[in-house]
């Protein structure tokens, strides 16, 4: 599902226009990421949480010339999906 077809879906449910729904999606997708960017987990009970780990800085090998190389440690972010989300797809 793409980014229109979920404004779409979310204008057709809630009875609301796309433009409103665009609106309300681009507000929630960037709480977000401004609760990641602080460090902070964003839990939506029943669906999944969002979180940011610390990666290890590690050695890995480059594919096409077989040299070594160093990979740096960073942050990235995990989701993690609920109980009834997985209970959902699981079906």
């Amino acid at each position: 599902m793409s980014r229109d077809e979920l404004i779409k879906k979310i204008a057709g449910d809630a009875g609301i226009s796309q433009k409103t729904a665009g609106l309300a999606l681009a507000s929630v997708l960037d709480g977000i990421t401004q609760a990641l960017k602080k460090g902070e987990r964003v839990t939506l009970v029943g669906f999944g949480s969002f979180s940011v780990v610390k990666r290890k800085a590690r050695k890995g090998i480059n594919p096409k010339t077989r040299e070594p190389l160093k990979i740096p440690a960073r942050k990235v972010p995990v989701f993690k999906a609920g109980k009834n989300l997985k209970e959902a797809v699981k079906k």
